[in-house]
């Protein structure tokens, strides 16, 4: 399986953050805005926490709130669990898994540099799958098996 800084190579390097202090509708304008579902939390240029619309729904919505009179540092989970680029993409599975989380921060001497979601490692896994099945196909070809 690939590692977290070859997964990050195929997606956009552009990270979207909401402050603790904005409202939960600023945070879900720029997730609809960005095609995204969870974004992060960003305080002085330091990652405090992370905010998904399932946060959002149940935390805001179905309580009654108003999402544009509730603060995200109200909603938001707050210092989030990190991952590196060396980190194996299996690893990050098992951590998303075991905290039933779908996306995780990814830092860098402690700066955030981007995010991988459930989404992005399941597209991995269909693609290796894709490549292992290629290669037995030109393996049993190139053998003369039929």
């Amino acid at each position: 399986m690939s590692n977290v800084r070859t997964c990050l190579s195929q997606k956009s390097n552009i990270l979207h953050s909401v402050s603790p202090d904005d409202s939960v509708k600023d945070a879900l304008q720029k997730m609809r805005d960005n095609r995204v579902r969870a974004i992060l939390v960003i305080e002085g240029g330091e990652l405090v926490g992370i905010v998904s619309q399932g946060d959002c729904a149940i935390k805001v919505l179905l309580p009654g709130k108003q999402a544009g009179d509730t603060l995200i540092r109200s909603v938001m989970t707050a210092n989030p669990i990190t991952v590196s680029e060396a980190h194996e993409l299996d690893h990050c599975m098992a951590i998303m898994a075991s905290r039933n989380i779908r996306h995780l921060p990814v830092a860098r001497a402690g700066k955030v540099v981007g995010v991988i979601s459930i989404g992005d490692i399941v597209k991995n896994i269909i693609e290796q799958q894709g490549d292992q099945i290629k290669f037995l196909e030109t393996y049993i070809r190139g053998h003369g098996a039929s």
